[in-house]
Protein backbone atom coordinates (compact mmCIF):
# COMPACT_ATOMS: atom_id res chain seq x y z
CA UNK A 1 0.00 0.00 0.00
CA UNK A 2 1.61 3.15 -0.72
CA UNK A 3 0.10 6.44 -0.19
CA UNK A 4 1.97 9.64 -1.45
CA UNK A 5 2.22 12.76 0.69
CA UNK A 6 4.08 15.78 1.25
CA UNK A 7 3.18 15.86 5.60
CA UNK A 8 2.68 13.02 8.53
CA UNK A 9 -0.96 12.08 8.70
CA UNK A 10 -2.52 10.63 11.38
CA UNK A 11 -4.65 7.30 10.61
CA UNK A 12 -5.83 5.29 13.84
CA UNK A 13 -3.06 6.55 15.06
CA UNK A 14 -0.87 5.34 12.01
CA UNK A 15 1.13 7.93 10.44
CA UNK A 16 2.99 7.38 7.28
CA UNK A 17 6.46 7.97 6.65
CA UNK A 18 8.40 8.27 3.74
CA UNK A 19 10.60 5.09 3.71
CA UNK A 20 13.53 7.50 2.74
CA UNK A 21 13.35 9.39 6.13
CA UNK A 22 12.91 6.22 8.87
CA UNK A 23 16.69 5.68 10.19
CA UNK A 24 18.17 2.44 11.07
CA UNK A 25 18.21 2.12 15.06
CA UNK A 26 21.62 2.22 16.47
CA UNK A 27 20.07 0.47 19.22
CA UNK A 28 19.21 -2.37 17.12
CA UNK A 29 20.88 -5.74 18.50
CA UNK A 30 20.59 -7.68 15.64
CA UNK A 31 23.31 -7.80 12.90
CA UNK A 32 22.37 -10.94 10.87
CA UNK A 33 19.61 -10.90 8.31
CA UNK A 34 18.49 -13.79 6.38
CA UNK A 35 18.45 -12.96 2.33
CA UNK A 36 16.01 -15.21 1.38
CA UNK A 37 13.52 -14.23 4.37
CA UNK A 38 13.99 -10.68 3.75
CA UNK A 39 13.02 -11.53 -0.52
CA UNK A 40 9.85 -13.90 0.21
CA UNK A 41 8.78 -10.89 2.84
CA UNK A 42 9.37 -7.77 0.43
CA UNK A 43 7.60 -10.23 -2.45
CA UNK A 44 4.56 -10.23 0.18
CA UNK A 45 5.22 -6.65 0.89
CA UNK A 46 4.70 -5.81 -2.73
CA UNK A 47 1.82 -8.35 -3.24
CA UNK A 48 0.07 -6.64 0.09
CA UNK A 49 1.30 -4.11 1.67
CA UNK A 50 3.20 -3.73 4.72
CA UNK A 51 -0.14 -5.22 6.87
CA UNK A 52 2.35 -4.93 10.37
CA UNK A 53 3.64 -1.13 10.87
CA UNK A 54 6.69 -0.66 12.39
CA UNK A 55 7.81 1.31 15.03
CA UNK A 56 9.54 4.62 15.44
CA UNK A 57 10.48 7.61 17.67
CA UNK A 58 11.24 11.30 16.84
CA UNK A 59 14.01 13.26 17.52
CA UNK A 60 14.70 16.54 16.26
CA UNK A 61 12.52 15.89 13.32
CA UNK A 62 14.11 12.78 12.98
CA UNK A 63 12.33 9.42 12.81
CA UNK A 64 14.63 6.59 14.15
CA UNK A 65 13.36 2.64 14.55
CA UNK A 66 12.06 1.40 17.56
CA UNK A 67 10.97 -1.97 16.38
CA UNK A 68 10.51 -3.69 12.62
CA UNK A 69 13.99 -3.48 10.80
CA UNK A 70 12.83 -6.90 8.98
CA UNK A 71 10.24 -5.11 8.07
CA UNK A 72 11.99 -2.26 7.25
CA UNK A 73 15.08 -3.89 5.02
CA UNK A 74 12.05 -5.77 3.28
CA UNK A 75 10.35 -2.68 2.72
CA UNK A 76 13.72 -1.31 1.26
CA UNK A 77 13.68 -4.48 -1.33
CA UNK A 78 9.78 -4.27 -2.40
CA UNK A 79 10.83 -0.52 -3.32
CA UNK A 80 8.11 1.15 -2.01
CA UNK A 81 7.68 4.80 -1.48
CA UNK A 82 6.34 5.00 2.32
CA UNK A 83 5.75 2.95 5.23
CA UNK A 84 3.15 2.90 8.33
CA UNK A 85 4.37 3.48 11.60
CA UNK A 86 3.46 3.82 15.45
CA UNK A 87 5.06 6.67 16.40
CA UNK A 88 6.15 6.47 20.04
CA UNK A 89 7.55 8.66 23.17
CA UNK A 90 10.32 7.71 25.25
CA UNK A 91 13.59 8.14 26.48
CA UNK A 92 16.60 6.64 24.44
CA UNK A 93 17.26 3.99 27.36
CA UNK A 94 13.70 2.88 27.56
CA UNK A 95 12.90 2.66 23.62
CA UNK A 96 16.61 0.45 23.70
CA UNK A 97 15.43 -2.03 26.55
CA UNK A 98 12.21 -2.32 24.55
CA UNK A 99 13.73 -3.25 21.32
CA UNK A 100 16.55 -5.41 23.00
CA UNK A 101 13.47 -7.12 25.22
CA UNK A 102 11.55 -7.59 21.52
CA UNK A 103 14.20 -9.84 20.31
CA UNK A 104 15.25 -11.25 23.06
CA UNK A 105 11.43 -12.41 23.66
CA UNK A 106 10.87 -13.50 19.96
CA UNK A 107 14.22 -15.35 20.49
CA UNK A 108 15.63 -13.87 17.02
CA UNK A 109 18.99 -13.16 18.35
CA UNK A 110 22.23 -15.34 18.28
CA UNK A 111 24.24 -15.48 21.39
CA UNK A 112 27.17 -12.82 20.02
CA UNK A 113 23.95 -10.36 19.37
CA UNK A 114 22.28 -10.88 22.25
CA UNK A 115 25.69 -10.24 24.61
CA UNK A 116 26.31 -7.05 21.93
CA UNK A 117 23.02 -5.85 22.65
CA UNK A 118 23.06 -5.85 26.58
CA UNK A 119 26.27 -4.04 26.36
CA UNK A 120 24.81 -1.45 24.55
CA UNK A 121 21.94 -1.43 26.91
CA UNK A 122 24.24 -0.82 29.66
CA UNK A 123 26.47 1.84 28.19
CA UNK A 124 23.31 3.92 26.83
CA UNK A 125 21.39 3.54 30.28
CA UNK A 126 24.28 3.73 32.95
CA UNK A 127 22.23 0.88 34.81
CA UNK A 128 24.06 -1.62 36.93
CA UNK A 129 24.04 -5.39 35.22
CA UNK A 130 22.26 -6.21 38.18
CA UNK A 131 19.39 -3.45 37.59
CA UNK A 132 19.90 -4.44 33.79
CA UNK A 133 18.73 -8.20 34.55
CA UNK A 134 15.35 -7.19 36.65
CA UNK A 135 15.00 -4.63 33.49
CA UNK A 136 15.50 -7.42 30.88
CA UNK A 137 13.71 -10.32 32.72
CA UNK A 138 17.01 -12.05 33.19
CA UNK A 139 19.04 -13.02 36.30
CA UNK A 140 22.59 -10.76 36.67
CA UNK A 141 24.73 -14.75 36.04
CA UNK A 142 22.75 -14.79 32.84
CA UNK A 143 24.03 -11.09 32.08
CA UNK A 144 27.83 -11.37 33.46
CA UNK A 145 27.81 -14.73 31.59
CA UNK A 146 26.54 -12.97 27.70
CA UNK A 147 28.64 -10.46 28.39
CA UNK A 148 31.51 -12.86 28.94
CA UNK A 149 31.40 -14.08 25.52
CA UNK A 150 32.38 -10.63 23.93
CA UNK A 151 36.10 -11.10 25.22
CA UNK A 152 36.67 -14.31 22.63
CA UNK A 153 36.81 -11.10 20.30
CA UNK A 154 35.63 -11.02 16.55
CA UNK A 155 37.65 -13.11 14.74
CA UNK A 156 36.93 -16.57 17.39
CA UNK A 157 32.85 -15.18 17.20
CA UNK A 158 32.64 -15.12 13.24
CA UNK A 159 34.48 -18.84 13.21
CA UNK A 160 31.66 -19.68 15.94
CA UNK A 161 28.34 -18.03 13.83
CA UNK A 162 29.93 -19.44 10.46
CA UNK A 163 30.35 -23.52 11.82
CA UNK A 164 26.88 -23.02 13.69
CA UNK A 165 28.01 -23.52 16.79
CA UNK A 166 26.39 -23.01 20.07
CA UNK A 167 26.62 -20.58 23.21
CA UNK A 168 27.96 -23.51 25.26
CA UNK A 169 30.82 -24.05 22.52
CA UNK A 170 31.76 -20.38 23.23
CA UNK A 171 32.04 -20.46 26.96
CA UNK A 172 33.97 -23.57 26.65
CA UNK A 173 36.66 -21.23 24.36
CA UNK A 174 36.92 -19.05 27.29
CA UNK A 175 38.96 -21.00 29.18
CA UNK A 176 41.84 -20.58 26.68
CA UNK A 177 43.97 -18.05 27.27
CA UNK A 178 45.32 -16.62 23.55
CA UNK A 179 43.12 -16.20 20.30
CA UNK A 180 45.28 -18.58 18.67
CA UNK A 181 44.69 -21.38 20.98
CA UNK A 182 40.67 -20.40 20.34
CA UNK A 183 40.77 -21.07 16.87
CA UNK A 184 43.31 -23.85 16.74
CA UNK A 185 40.50 -25.44 18.99
CA UNK A 186 37.40 -24.16 16.75
CA UNK A 187 39.30 -25.70 13.73
CA UNK A 188 39.53 -29.20 15.81
CA UNK A 189 36.04 -28.80 16.87
CA UNK A 190 35.00 -27.97 13.37
CA UNK A 191 37.17 -31.36 11.72
CA UNK A 192 35.49 -33.65 14.20
CA UNK A 193 32.09 -32.59 14.85
CA UNK A 194 32.04 -32.09 18.09
CA UNK A 195 29.18 -31.21 20.24
CA UNK A 196 29.01 -28.94 23.36
CA UNK A 197 30.37 -31.78 25.61
CA UNK A 198 32.79 -33.71 23.61
CA UNK A 199 34.17 -29.79 23.39
CA UNK A 200 34.08 -28.94 26.92
CA UNK A 201 36.20 -32.63 27.36
CA UNK A 202 38.46 -31.43 24.82
CA UNK A 203 38.82 -28.00 26.14
CA UNK A 204 39.91 -29.77 29.66
CA UNK A 205 42.95 -31.74 27.84
CA UNK A 206 44.23 -28.46 26.15
CA UNK A 207 44.35 -27.24 29.30
CA UNK A 208 46.14 -29.88 31.00
CA UNK A 209 48.10 -29.96 28.51
CA UNK A 210 47.62 -32.75 26.72
CA UNK A 211 47.47 -33.78 22.63
CA UNK A 212 43.96 -34.70 21.72
CA UNK A 213 42.80 -38.13 20.30
CA UNK A 214 43.63 -38.76 17.10
CA UNK A 215 40.79 -37.07 14.49
CA UNK A 216 37.63 -38.72 14.53
CA UNK A 217 37.71 -38.01 10.48
CA UNK A 218 40.90 -40.43 10.50
CA UNK A 219 38.90 -43.20 12.56
CA UNK A 220 37.37 -45.66 10.23
CA UNK A 221 35.49 -48.73 10.91
CA UNK A 222 35.85 -50.87 7.94
CA UNK A 223 33.26 -53.72 7.56
CA UNK A 224 34.09 -54.79 4.31
CA UNK A 225 37.96 -55.83 4.25
CA UNK A 226 37.63 -55.95 -0.11
CA UNK A 227 37.87 -52.01 0.07
CA UNK A 228 41.77 -52.49 1.13
CA UNK A 229 42.02 -54.57 -2.18
CA UNK A 230 40.72 -52.35 -4.46
CA UNK A 231 43.26 -49.51 -2.88
CA UNK A 232 46.21 -52.00 -3.43
CA UNK A 233 45.46 -53.03 -6.69
CA UNK A 234 45.50 -49.19 -7.36
CA UNK A 235 48.77 -48.18 -6.08
CA UNK A 236 50.24 -52.06 -7.98
CA UNK A 237 49.18 -50.10 -11.04
CA UNK A 238 50.69 -46.55 -10.23
CA UNK A 239 53.55 -48.87 -9.71
CA UNK A 240 53.68 -51.01 -12.85
CA UNK A 241 52.81 -47.24 -15.13
CA UNK A 242 56.05 -46.56 -13.83
CA UNK A 243 57.86 -49.40 -15.03
CA UNK A 244 57.79 -51.52 -11.94
CA UNK A 245 57.14 -55.38 -12.10
CA UNK A 246 54.50 -55.79 -9.43
CA UNK A 247 52.39 -58.93 -7.89
CA UNK A 248 49.86 -59.14 -5.56
CA UNK A 249 48.24 -62.11 -4.31
CA UNK A 250 45.79 -63.70 -1.80
CA UNK A 251 44.62 -66.29 0.31
CA UNK A 252 42.73 -67.01 3.64
CA UNK A 253 41.79 -69.43 5.91
CA UNK A 254 39.55 -69.52 9.33
CA UNK A 255 42.03 -67.13 11.30
CA UNK A 256 42.97 -64.72 8.77
CA UNK A 257 43.50 -63.39 5.07
CA UNK A 258 46.40 -63.18 4.09
CA UNK A 259 48.23 -60.89 1.68
CA UNK A 260 51.11 -61.17 -0.34
CA UNK A 261 53.13 -58.04 -2.56
CA UNK A 262 55.85 -58.89 -4.56
CA UNK A 263 58.07 -55.94 -5.94
CA UNK A 264 60.72 -57.53 -8.54
CA UNK A 265 64.22 -55.60 -8.37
Amino acid sequence: MTHKRDKLIRKDKIIYLPLSKVERSLDQPRRRFDPESLNELALSIRQNGLLQPITVREENKRYFLVSGERRLRASHIAGISEIPCILIKGTRETLASLTLIENLQRDDLNFFEEALGISHFLKISGLTQEEAARRLGKSQAAISNKLRLLKLGDRVTSYLLSFSLTERHARALLRLPTEEARLAALNYIKENNLNASETEKHIALLEQGKKPESSQTEQYVIRDVRLFYNTVDRALDTMRRAGFKADFSKDEDEKAINLQIKIFK
